[in-house]
C-alpha cells in the first residue's frame, strides 16, 4: 500500500506536528505500507490560489504543468492521509485551495450524463486528522457534521473515494486534553492499518 501523508499546519513545533510524526512512524512500522510520501504544504510553498483569465481556464486545470508533481502524487496513492487543525468548523485554507487545484474535472471525476459525475479516484481510501481547540463533539453537536460532510460527501465520494476514516480530537488546547493518549492512538491505527 502507497501511502501520501498531507500534512497542512505552518508550525513544526505544534501537536498537529506532532500528529504527523505519529502517523509517519506508525506507517514506518507497518508491513501493509510499502512506500510513503509526505507533502508539507506550507514547507513546499504551495500556492492554493486559483488563477483564471483567457490563457488559464478553470476547465483546463486537469492539464497544468504546476500541478503536475502533486497529480503523480495522489495517482500513486493507495491511502491519502491529510493532518490538519479545524479552524471555523473547516479546514485550513491552504489545504481547500490545495483541494480546489487538483481534485479538479478530468482528474479527480468526469462529468457524465445523470445526476453525478464518475469519480476517477475509486479504489483509494482517506483519513483525515484533525484537531481542534473546542470541544470534540463540538462539530457534530453545532455545526451538525459539517466537516465530514464537507469532506466525506462533498469531496471524496464525489471523486469516487468511498472509504473514508476521521479522527476529530478535541480539546486540544487544553492542559487536560488527552494529547498523549491521542497521539499514540493514532500510532496505533497506522501501525496496525490493512487498506
Amino acid at each position: 500500500m502507497n501511502t501520501l501523508v498531507i500534512y497542512t499546519y505552518p508550525n513544526h513545533k505544534s501537536l498537529n506536528y506532532a500528529f504527523l510524526q505519529k502517523v509517519i512512524e506508525g506507517s514506518k512500522e507497518n508491513p501493509n505500507i510499502k512506500e510513503l510520501q509526505v507533502l508539507d504544504l506550507y514547507e513546499e510553498g504551495f500556492s492554493p490560489l486559483l488563477m483564471f483569465n483567457e490563457h488559464k481556464r478553470r476547465r483546463d486545470m486537469y492539464c497544468d504543468p504546476e500541478l503536475e508533481k502533486y497529480k503523480r502524487q495522489i495517482t500513486w496513492a493507495d491511502k491519502i492521509v491529510f493532518v490538519y487543525p479545524i479552524w471555523w468548523g473547516r479546514p485550513p485554507a491552504m489545504l481547500m485551495g490545495y483541494i480546489d487545484r487538483l481534485f479538479s474535472a478530468n482528474f479527480a471525476y468526469r462529468d457524465k450524463k445523470g445526476l453525478l459525475p464518475e469519480g476517477l479516484l475509486k479504489g483509494k481510501s482517506v483519513v483525515c486528522v484533525s484537531t481542534m481547540k473546542g470541544p470534540a463533539n463540538y462539530l457534530l453537536f453545532w455545526l451538525n457534521n459539517a466537516h465530514k460532510i464537507l469532506m466525506k460527501r462533498a469531496l471524496f465520494s464525489f471523486v469516487g473515494i468511498k472509504r473514508v476514516k476521521f479522527f476529530e480530537f478535541g480539546n486540544m488546547e487544553n492542559k487536560n486534553g488527552k494529547q498523549t493518549k491521542k497521539l499514540e492512538k493514532i500510532y496505533r491505527y497506522f501501525k496496525e492499518v490493512n487498506y
